[in-house]
């Protein structure tokens, strides 16, 4: 007889007397099972009498104990009751296991696997890594959750043919991994095309609780938010709840030696562009003078109005066109006072190197007014300012709307090199106002002020502007508007009375020419308060 059947038929033996012996066995343990129930029953009770009445409660046993004893077959009906009482409290089975709990990571990569396949997925494809019937552990490396069980870092690999070069097949695959990881947050795909890897990483969020306040930079740099810890290797203190913190800035550096000297900023509505514009002309007045148009005409920055340092606020066709003709004036005598210095050998004019600052929000809808009645547009006036504004000292900021990228002029979208967008915008939008593809997908829902930057040729970082709310609304809370008014160069007018001014001359000092041999003047290089000159607007 071969050895197999003789094991076989010794399995069949086995398990034949294990089943005699657990019918033969089962009433006794379903004694047991009521012996250790009535066990840890009287357990429990000893443990919820109190201590000072343990004692009777041992004596009234003890005393039971004696009397079952001394009748006749006692012990016999006490032993029948107990073994009755054991089988009617151990006549349930022993409950089942509870199975284990589904591990959250096979569900959710297992799902975020399933959703990738059709797009990853090759019909010719011998050996592919995704398929139908896959599994995920076949394409993804790596991967961590928080300890909210949601998705916090993925490796995964992707086939040699996919076409991860096309913005439109990376966005493709970039908007599945958020829809299933989670559309609150913003997360970063790092496209590895030489080895077929992408690593996706979900970034923490930014800061929303700056306010805005005097920001540690030297003049000429303006904070334009802050960012994570690895998009920059600096720092500053900041006032933050309450507390000072080391926030890292995205710093924008401007002047003569700037290789951006203009910023162009377009948002979605809603998403604090003019909250940005009034950031930077809070950071600017110290340093220099302002000229604000307000396309929008909604009087967002009507609090600059009468303010030392701002020559004007304007909100009609008229007043822009006026002001901005004037600007394109001052940029042209800038220009001829600061050649006259420079070939005379002589110091420039202080009128002359004082910075003088374009601010404008949304001047497409002038732009379009323009159109409609004829007139100049707006825009071709700041050609001169932004052609030569570096040399004059004259800095052009614009913000505008994400929707309205299409009506910026050529020469403004040439010459604007340092962009800034807010709010979540699509990698078509994104890389049209940033002027390079963006990395980082945002989230479905973000505070005001959240955005992205990139200055010049650099890499786009994340960007969360200061709280800089109008101080004349008054839905806005009372502490962001008291922070505004506190930066202003004297408290408004318009609820306190002004400060006292010396008074202002009407007209700029006229430069003299200079002597055919000029003496030497001895030079002072110590830093005194910035003049502030009113230049009226013809």
């Amino acid at each position: 007889m071969p050895l197999q059947r003789h094991l076989s038929k010794g399995r069949e033996f086995a398990r034949t007397a294990g089943d005699h012996a657990s019918d033969m066995f089962a009433p006794l343990s379903v004694i047991g099972r009521g012996l250790r129930h009535h066990a840890g029953w009287a357990k429990d009770r000893w443990n919820a009498t109190p201590k000072d009445r343990r004692g009777p409660t041992l004596f009234l046993t003890a005393a039971m104990l004696v009397g079952v004893y001394l009748l006749p077959h006692g012990l016999l009906f006490a032993l029948i009751a107990l073994m009755a009482s054991s089988a009617w409290a151990g006549r349930a089975p022993k409950a089942a296991p509870a199975p284990p709990a589904p591990d959250v990571s096979d569900i959710k990569l297992g799902a975020l696997y399933s959703a990738l396949t059709p797009y990853l997925c090759g019909p010719e494809d011998a050996n592919p890594l995704y398929h139908y019937e896959g599994h995920y552990k076949n394409a993804f490396s790596s991967w961590e959750f928080d300890g909210e069980g949601r998705l916090s870092r993925l490796e995964l690999g992707y086939p040699a043919y996919f076409t991860d070069t096309e913005p439109t097949a990376r966005a493709r695959i970039e908007q599945v991994v958020q829809g299933k990881a989670g559309r609150a947050r913003e997360y970063r795909f790092d496209w590895d095309e030489e080895s077929n890897r992408l690593r996706i990483t979900a970034l923490t969020p930014l800061p929303a609780t700056i306010v805005a306040q005097r920001f540690v930079a030297a003049p000429g740099e303006i904070v334009l938010g802050f960012t994570d810890e690895d998009g920059t290797a600096r720092t500053i203190p900041v006032a933050q709840g309450g507390a000072i913190a080391q926030q890292p800035p995205v710093v924008w550096r401007t002047g003569p030696r700037s290789a951006e000297p203009h910023l162009l900023a377009l948002g979605v509505t809603g998403y604090g562009t003019s909250s940005l514009i009034r950031s930077i002309a809070l950071q600017a007045l110290p340093y220099g003078d302002l000229v604000v148009v307000d396309g929008a005409g909604t009087g967002e920055h009507a609090c600059l109005v009468n303010r030392p340092g701002v020559h004007t606020v304007e909100t009609s066709l008229h007043g822009a066109l006026a002001a901005l003709e004037w600007a394109a004036q001052e940029t042209e005598r800038r220009l001829a006072a600061l050649n006259a210095a420079r070939h005379a050998g002589t110091a420039p004019p202080e009128d002359a190197t004082r910075p003088l600052w374009l601010l404008l929000d949304h001047p497409t809808e002038l732009s379009e007014l323009a159109h409609a009645e004829g007139r100049p547009d707006p825009q071709d006036l700041l050609e001169l300012p932004l052609r030569h504004g570096r040399a004059a000292r004259v800095t052009v900021v614009i913000a505008d709307d994400v929707e309205a990228r299409h009506r910026i002029t050529p020469t403004v979208r040439s010459t604007t090199r340092a962009r800034v967008v807010l709010g979540p915008t699509g990698p078509e939008e994104g890389h049209a106002a940033l002027g390079a593809p963006l990395d980082i997908v945002p989230a479905a829902h973000a505070p005001v002020g959240r955005g992205y930057a990139r200055i010049g040729n650099g890499t786009p970082v994340r960007l969360q502007v200061p709280a800089t709310v109008d101080p004349l609304d008054e839905e806005a809370p009372a502490q962001l508007r008291d922070a505004v008014i506190a930066l202003l160069p004297h408290r408004d007018t318009r609820t306190e009375a002004a400060a006292d001014l010396p008074p202002r001359p009407e007209r700029p000092p006229v430069a003299l020419p200079a002597d055919p041999a000029p003496r030497a003047h001895p030079v002072d290089l110590a830093k005194g308060e910035p003049m502030i000159r009113s230049r009226p607007i013809s």
